[in-house]
């Protein structure tokens, strides 16, 4: 298993919300995006990152039966610190943050999501989203109430229906499937999805060269599109 990452303030925000961990032994990588007041949304990003951290220590001795139950215990943990901490302290009432998570085991994977961070999945040439946007524009995109070039647009395709630490319970999107070789996995915050739709991320995937030069290209495309959000972008590649 090779792992490529990067996380990126971009070229307007003054602070990176955005978080990710890589733990290539336990076979487990999230992202996570941060909201809230000054500095609240680093806060909630990396205090949930940390609480799946802190779990990922007794990962080994979770069965391939019990990993559901486990990475459902595990983000809900990550939730009531992320909420609890926001009631604690005012300067951070109301943080919340995405979260996205991948578990990767022999010839199965497993991926607990909230909020409008994406995982997709890279197989023989063909790019699948494995996970829905928790947002209003979302929403109504899955209702076909609008179409993806008018979800592109939204004024309010940021307003997200669920997030890590918004209330006292989260509900939790889990996906299970089985793994081939040669799979990559890629987890991103909206800050890259939003500058780079499936169709681009596509053609790039597609093109010769390396998976280091797939990943500078899109990078390098985000930041010539102005590179208005935070951005991070992990590359799971199965071997």
């Amino acid at each position: 298993m090779k792992i490529l990452s990067y996380s990126e303030t971009g070229l307007v925000r003054r602070n990176n919300e955005d978080a990710y961990l890589v733990l290539k032994e336990q076979g487990l990588l999230a992202v996570a995006d941060g909201m809230g007041g000054h500095l609240a949304g680093e806060v909630a990003s990396r205090t949930a990152l940390n609480e799946i951290s802190q779990a990922a220590a007794a990962l080994d001795t979770v069965s391939s039966e019990d990993l559901e139950a486990w990475l459902l215990q595990v983000l809900e943990r990550a939730n009531r610190s992320v909420y609890e901490s926001s009631n604690a302290h005012p300067e951070m009432q109301g943080m919340g943050t995405t979260l996205t998570a991948l578990i990767i085991r022999p010839r199965e994977a497993l991926i607990g999501h909230v909020g409008d961070s994406r995982a997709y999945l890279w197989r023989q040439g063909s790019l699948e989203t494995l996970t829905n946007d928790h947002s209003l524009v979302g929403e109504l995109l899955r209702l076909g109430e609008i179409s993806e070039e008018e979800a592109e647009k939204h004024p309010k395709r940021h307003m997200l229906t669920r997030a890590v630490g918004a209330a006292e319970e989260v509900e939790v999107d889990v996906h299970r499937l089985e793994t081939e070789r040669d799979d990559v996995f890629l987890l991103c915050t909206d800050g890259f999805s939003n500058m780079v739709s499936i169709g681009e991320l596509t053609a790039e995937l597609m093109s010769g060269g390396s998976w280091e030069a797939h990943l500078k290209n899109l990078k390098q495309l985000v930041i010539e599109r102005g590179a208005p959000d935070n951005f991070t972008l992990l590359c799971c590649i199965l071997e």
